[in-house]
């Protein structure tokens, strides 16, 4: 077996308390989620403070296309950060060696070919938006900047996906803290200062996106291990690639898919009335309490899973599926019981009109006492892709997500044309998932890996 003495720099999940381990490596993540909130919140504040409300529909317009590439990303980031978690776990520094470079060259080439695909067609998709004309212009050249960042972009989501699988979880984490920081002050220089309108919000991102991407590339050059990047070094391993694509390009597809379904909810929210797509907004504001630590346990998950199955330690996989997914799923469920019993005082925080803040709570009502089921739902997914079967939870997604949700979202609409017939939408789609991912797990995991009561 291989050795590196420099192996004490990341946080190794492969010994130690399992629940400290997962905890301390999730906090970060959390932050992390913050931050990236922190960013567009940032960018609509200066935007509809400075420049106006046909300055911020052009960036809203804009909106989907950049979720969808981002998503995507982030996603192929699940596969760096599994492959490059289980040769970390299992002491394989050549290999280890090798998918680093070969991740580097591949989102490098790959971040260059989206943003020539992205500039040839912006045009043609926010034509196909439906973009009014009056915002049209103002759309085409805020997005035509912003996709100059997609190389960025990529080599983020790539390679932070990487250093989180290492076990360092806190240093993206910092590099994402400052870009953010960069962000709101670039904002200030090129709103308030320059005047240069949607142009310089645009610009404010791409600065501090690569300003994040550097950070990260600076890390992989200058650590201290025998498989740092060489950027020099000609190292290109196709199949390490391919193993990355398996899990990777799944995961990417399915944020895609969950894109489009809310696309869909939303397009019958707004048929509604203001105030109640007013309250939907402002739960969606809310929800944020509950899906940003349970997707920070989830991405945790990938990479404390990923790193005992290449070690080969099936006890602890065993100890921390228990953990993140019970303790987890009570977590959730508590912290959604204290929301409803605060939701008065939350909801209040986003608006002042009753009627909006009563269809609200009763939103929170129907859907935060099923939470918990998105709790089993990422700890599953989490678990199958740590050990290259993606394809299963996308799967399971596109069936409950699209097929499931919708056809309960329009049903439901026909027979009570109110919030109530959006909200049912969410627990009942969450618990076929959740049947459906029970049931996949138990029949294609290892045994070892089953051992979860």
């Amino acid at each position: 077996m291989q050795t590196d003495k420099n192996r004490g720099t990341n946080r190794d999940l492969t010994t130690g308390s399992i629940p400290v381990k997962i905890v301390l490596f999730a906090l970060p993540l959390l932050m992390s989620s913050l931050i990236q909130l922190l960013y567009s919140t940032v960018d609509l504040i200066f935007v509809g403070q400075f420049l106006g409300t046909k300055s911020a529909a052009s960036i809203g317009a804009s909106d989907l296309l950049i979720t969808c590439m981002v998503g995507f990303f982030t996603g192929m980031a699940v596969g760096t950060n599994v492959i490059t978690a289980r040769y970390f776990g299992g002491r394989q520094y050549d290999k280890l060696k090798s998918l680093i470079h070969t991740i580097f060259l591949a989102g490098l080439v790959g971040g260059i070919a989206l943003v020539i695909f992205a500039e040839i067609f912006a045009p043609f998709f926010l034509t196909w938006m439906g973009t009014p004309d009056e915002i049209y212009d103002l759309a085409i050249r805020y997005l035509r900047i912003y996709i100059l960042s997609m190389v960025s972009v990529v080599l983020y989501n790539l390679l932070s996906g990487m250093i989180r699988a290492l076990g360092d979880s806190r240093t993206p984490m910092l590099f994402q803290l400052a870009g953010g920081i960069l962000n709101i002050a670039a904002d200030y220089a090129f709103i308030v200062y320059l005047k240069m309108g949607v142009e310089g919000t645009a610009i404010a991102t791409v600065i501090s996106q690569t300003f994040a991407a550097i950070c990260v590339l600076g890390y992989l050059l200058f650590m201290k291990t025998s498989y740092r990047l060489r950027i020099f070094d000609r190292i290109f391993d196709w199949h390490e690639l391919g193993n990355v694509l398996r899990v990777g390009v799944p995961s990417g597809i399915q944020s895609i898919i969950i894109t489009f379904s809310n696309i869909i909810i939303q397009s019958r929210i707004n048929t509604l009335g203001v105030k109640e797509i007013a309250s939907f907004t402002v739960f969606f504001k809310a929800e944020n309490m509950l899906w940003l630590p349970l997707l920070a346990l989830g991405q945790a998950a990938v990479s404390f899973v990923s790193q005992n199955y290449g070690a080969g330690e099936w006890d602890r996989i065993s100890k921390g599926n228990r953990f993140t997914l019970f303790g987890g799923a009570l977590f959730t469920f508590s912290e959604a019981m204290l929301l409803i019993f605060l939701a008065p005082w939350i909801v209040g925080l986003f608006t002042r009109d009753p009627q909006v803040a009563a269809l609200t709570m009763q939103e929170m009502r129907i859907i935060y006492p099923l939470y918990f089921l998105c709790t089993i739902i990422e700890v599953l997914s989490s678990n199958m892709r740590s050990f290259g079967m993606a394809v299963y939870p996308m799967a399971i997604v596109i069936i409950s997500y699209c097929g499931v949700r919708v056809t309960v979202l329009y049903r439901f609409m026909s027979l009570f044309h109110s919030v109530k017939g959006v909200a049912y939408c969410y627990p009942i789609s969450w618990t076929c998932a959740a049947v459906l991912l029970g049931i996949a797990y138990w029949r294609k995991m290892p045994e070892k890996a089953r051992k979860i009561f």
